[in-house]
């Protein structure tokens, strides 16, 4: 591991805390358990950050990266949005081990808000076929000339 100390912060584990009355988190009326999820992960991926290095591996659109950056309470993060195109996100779906979200309806949706969303293309990876390790290593390769920084400032 090239970083140590590390954590990993999946997001997706925040939003399998809710046991009863879940509302699916792309249903319009998650949006405020949406929010709460995203705070709460951010709070916990902020507070490690005192520790160590920490990846945040989950979704945050750009219409919550000021809430998620407020929320951990960090004076700026780095940013990275993986974005192949819409038939590879298909085929990850369908392909995944472990995981129990399959819609393809709802991966299109997604997609598409992030496609249509106005992300910095600093921010942005849409490398189609690149494996997890060719990934890491261009993602590595950019974070220390501040690419994907990110700030309520910026």
């Amino acid at each position: 591991m090239r970083w140590k100390p590390s954590a990993l912060v999946p997001g997706d584990a925040f939003f399998g805390m809710i046991k009863q009355g879940y509302i699916l988190p792309w249903r319009s009326e998650a949006r405020g358990q949406n929010t709460v999820i995203i705070e709460a992960a951010a709070a916990a991926a902020g507070r490690l950050c005192h520790h160590c290095v920490v990846v945040y591996d989950g979704v945050v659109g750009p219409w919550f990266l000021p809430r998620f950056l407020r929320a951990s309470g960090l004076a700026h993060l780095q940013y990275v949005v993986l974005l192949p195109p819409l038939d590879v996100c298909i085929e990850r779906v369908h392909t995944r081990v472990d995981h129990g979200f399959t819609d393809v309806r709802v991966t299109r949706d997604m997609y598409q808000q992030f496609a249509a969303a106005a992300v910095d293309s600093r921010h942005l990876i849409d490398e189609p076929d690149s494996d997890p390790v060719t990934l890491a290593e261009l993602i590595d390769g950019r974070l220390g000339g501040g690419t994907f920084r990110y700030s309520l400032s910026d």
